[in-house]
């Protein structure tokens, strides 16, 4: 096991570069399934779940070769059946993806349950009923999800909540369906956007990607190409976030500012200076921020992946901050880690109220999920003292190389090896 080591009170300073996007290469990478010939992916991150989304991959017989630690170039010609191995589903969310490429590609598939943070309740039903619209029937039996079709043919789908998944997965299951499929109420992410650009460059004809109605045109024929995945707007936003929080000033480079607008809204009205350029972010803070109340909500509302980043920079503003967040049931779960730092933090459904107090103080804590562990670095970052972060395998997940990152800005972070001995075998 592996934990970092922070002494905070420490203000940033310097520039970061911002890695590829996760929840964009996740979907990139899933797409390679539908190509007809080996595709290359550049500025893809090194990180858990994009690892755990190559050896699925290459588990089911695709080709992977490794240019460097950021690009890949994968052929996904050898995959005949269309099985996802249960423990690699289990260990990434981003395998629920397979289900729509490899229906897509196959008219069938077989993929267990998805895994990753244990945020609540996230059913696939809105994906299974756009499965079901295209021409195929569903199963579940212990955990595997089955699709099977004679045929795909495009028709009107249209979702009864945004959703990200399900969009990507309507996406996938009609780029090669016979006829148009138009995709209503659809997710406006920029991963939704980067997916279409990709699959459109290998020659699908998808328009409206970016705005709530998708249109696909099925293709029978998609071509290999070499692709470069988009700036993480998450990992941006932990950063501009981490900069104002620990009083800092900090020059984020390699992002698209046009995704970063909720983040850089609420930061100036806490109080923090965010200067805006062609492919970099400027933020800079000088003494107390302010209260800010604010409620997460689909692109391009403030993100739920900023939420507890954003809550624990709030954890110390002068006043009463209120943050509502209905997107996940336990995206409230790191709150008992943030008060061992003495925040003062109470929680009621899906609303947290938020008391700024003077100081943080370090603490031992564990990362409860991907974003709630980048929450608590930042809040390791703000205390005075050492705070020893545990469990950061969950960080990993999503974020490059945090620590030489965060170092470089000047943090005294350290990655520790450990054994905890209550995981341990009697």
């Amino acid at each position: 096991m592996e934990k970092f080591i922070i002494k905070g009170g420490k203000p940033l300073h310097g520039e970061v570069v911002i890695s590829g996007a996760k929840n964009a290469a996740v979907a990139v990478v899933a797409a390679t399934i539908l190509s007809d010939q080996p595709c290359v992916l550049e500025n893809v991150p090194e990180i858990r779940d994009i690892n755990a989304c190559v050896k699925i991959l290459y588990e089911m017989g695709a080709s992977i070769k490794i240019i460097d630690k950021n690009t890949i170039r994968i052929d996904t010609r050898g995959i005949t059946d269309p099985v996802v191995p249960y423990e690699l589903a289990r260990a990434c969310r981003g395998s629920s993806y397979f289900l729509g490429t490899l229906l897509g590609r196959f008219h069938k598939a077989d993929v267990p349950m998805p895994g990753g943070c244990d945020l609540g309740d996230r059913p696939i039903d809105q994906h299974l009923k756009a499965f079901n619209i295209l021409g195929a029937t569903h199963t579940i039996d212990g955990g595997v999800v089955s699709l099977r079709a004679d045929s795909l043919v495009g028709s009107q789908i249209y979702f009864d909540i945004v959703t990200v998944g399900g969009t990507i997965n309507a996406m996938f299951a009609a780029v090669k369906a016979d006829g148009l499929t138009v995709i209503e109420n659809a997710a406006k992410e920029p991963q939704i956007v980067d997916l279409a650009n990709f699959l459109n460059s290998m020659g699908a004809d998808i328009m409206g990607a970016g705005t709530d109605v998708i249109k696909i045109r099925g293709v029978k024929y998609l071509k290999g190409v070499t692709y470069g995945i988009i700036p993480d707007p998450i990992e941006a936003g932990t950063y501009m976030v981490a900069a104002a929080a620990t009083k800092g000033d900090v020059v984020i480079k390699g992002v698209i500012p046009k995704h970063l607008e909720s983040i850089t809204d609420k930061l100036r009205k806490a109080g923090a200076t965010v200067e805006e350029f062609d492919e970099a972010i400027h933020v800079k803070a000088e003494g107390r921020l302010m209260k800010t109340s604010f409620k997460t909500m689909p692109h391009p509302g403030f993100p739920t992946d900023m939420q507890p980043q954003f809550s624990t920079m709030l954890s110390t503003a002068d006043g009463v901050s209120v943050v509502t967040d209905s997107i996940f049931d336990n995206r409230f779960r790191y709150v008992n880690e943030l008060r061992r730092f003495g925040a003062e933090v109470t929680v009621e459904g899906t609303t947290a109220v938020i008391q700024g107090v003077d100081e943080l103080k370090g603490a031992t804590v564990k990362a409860t999920d991907l974003r709630a562990g980048a929450a608590l670095v930042i809040a390791g970052l703000m205390a005075n003292g050492t705070t020893v972060v545990e469990d950061i395998y969950h960080i990993e997940r999503g974020y490059e190389n945090i620590d030489d990152k965060l170092r470089a800005l000047g943090a005294d972070i350290e990655r520790v090896n450990y054994y905890d001995k209550s995981r341990m075998a009697v």
